[in-house]
């Protein structure tokens, strides 16, 4: 298949402009310097005016010097020739140097990137403002081959496991080519479960030259050239992430754990409905556990639950938990309400939590579950497939309350501040609202079968 893999065609337009961009060169002070400060060279030429800098700069394009304000000692600045003029730039350092967002190890490095910058804005302005127009990454003709034989080759893994699945795809050559090739022969994919998900964009420095896969255009510069999706590995320009659709297919090799990760991230990732935390604890509490006495009231050995959340983030699926391993079901129950509370949005999120409150405050039965209904229906899909599987079991809980103690209200005040946490992080906020919290969660639980 990799043979057959016919490459885009990367846009060389602007790697070219780079190549042409001037070079800088740093204009040495003829005399030395008092006080000249430790983390610059011999280019520092000490207080001098803009027009004498000006003058020592003068037809060289890409010189430059540094020199310290005449009107405020103490602050210094960058001169550099470019386009037959003298730019001064307000000079920054703590512990690398910066004169806007980017920060360098040297001034060398730091005036290459700026006359890179300069040259190809000058150059293409009106190219660059036109590279999202029609980006490769909307057709992605080139993949389309490749597309269908992943394709077909995952649904013959069907009655796999789902992970087995994945791990398939990810074995091929194919993944190796690019993250955009690989997106595409997932978006094809009927076994991965098509939940949205924008994507982690970070700042990136490539090393190397480094073509945006959602317009093909190069990524010019030293560092920080771009921003990469931390869960999918998609290379973009800062510009182009503001175009990139919600189509992110995170990659298991880099989620590095299972607690602690975003819900949407760890099911795309795992290519499960929910996270393998949520059902493996539920069947194992279900097999061995429903008429435990105060079912998840009652805690487990702290270190037993740590041992537990490693196991999943050193495993994932295969991790054991079975009654050989540990035998109190307490220790269980305690590993999944853990899950939930280190989630970085809860499994109610943000985004709806005032919505539910609010919800909570309504005195008329039936209109307080049309509203709470109203506003499961904003949670996002891995939420809400999460969030109903956990009240269809807590339901099966409070079916053996005789035994386990075990009600819908109390299950609302253990598992009301475990789903649910307020935006901000207000103490106040928080200890109003738990009867609110407890009170949603009972609800949920005991109309289940209405509100999913």
């Amino acid at each position: 298949d990799a043979e057959e893999y016919q490459p885009p065609i990367w846009k060389s337009y602007l790697y070219q402009l780079q190549q042409e961009a001037p070079r800088p060169k740093r204009i040495i002070c003829p005399r030395e310097v008092e006080n000249r400060p430790k983390y610059y060279g011999r280019e520092f030429h000490g207080i001098i005016s803009r027009e004498q800098a000006d003058e020592i700069l003068a037809g060289v394009e890409g010189a430059y010097i540094l020199r310290e304000s005449q009107r405020q000692p103490g602050c210094y600045t960058l001169a550099l020739r470019f386009g037959n003029q003298t730019l001064n730039y307000r000079l920054f350092y703590d512990g690398k140097h910066f004169v806007g967002e980017k920060r360098f190890e040297s001034i060398h490095d730091l005036v290459t990137d700026g006359l890179i910058t300069l040259y190809i804005e000058t150059k293409a302005s009106e190219y660059i403002s036109k590279m999202t127009t029609n980006p490769i990454y909307e057709h992605i003709g080139y993949a389309t081959l490749l597309r269908e034989k992943v394709s077909q080759r995952l649904s013959r893994t069907k009655n796999e496991s789902r992970k087995a699945s994945v791990t398939s795809e990810e074995n091929t050559p194919v993944e190796k080519i690019t993250s955009l090739v690989r997106r595409a022969a997932l978006t094809q994919n009927d076994n991965h479960f098509n939940y949205e998900k924008a994507h982690n964009f970070k700042v990136h420095t490539f090393r190397g030259p480094h073509w945006c896969e959602y317009c093909a255009n190069f990524m010019w510069g030293l560092i920080a050239q771009g921003v990469r999706c931390s869960d999918c590995g998609l290379n973009v320009h800062k510009q182009c992430s503001k175009y990139v659709p919600n189509d992110c297919q995170p990659d298991l090799k880099r989620i590095k754990r299972v607690y602690c990760c975003d819900l949407t991230t760890l099911v795309k990732a795992h290519n499960t409905q929910r996270p393998m935390v949520v059902d493996s604890c539920i069947r194992e509490i279900e097999a061995r556990g429903l008429k435990s006495e105060g079912l998840y009231r009652v805690s487990g050995f702290t270190e037993h639950i740590e041992d537990v959340k490693m196991a999943f983030d050193r495993d994932g699926d295969k991790a054991d938990i079975s009654a050989s391993i540990y035998p109190d079901i307490n220790i269980i129950t305690g590993a999944l309400k853990l899950y939930f509370r280190d989630l970085p949005i809860p499994v109610i999120t943000y985004d709806t939590y005032s919505k539910f409150i609010e919800a909570a405050k309504i005195s008329n039965p039936d209109e307080r579950l049309e509203a709470i209904h109203e506003v499961l229906m904003l949670l996002p899909a891995a939420h809400y497939e999460t969030l109903r599987y956990l009240m269809i079991h807590l339901k099966k809980v409070t079916l053996h309350e005789k035994e386990n103690f075990m009600n819908a209200e109390n299950l609302g005040i253990v598992f009301g501040p475990t789903l649910m946490r307020p935006p901000e992080d207000s103490t106040l906020a928080t200890l109003n609202d738990m009867r609110y919290q407890k009170l949603i969660v009972q609800i949920l639980i005991e109309n289940e079968d209405v509100l999913f």
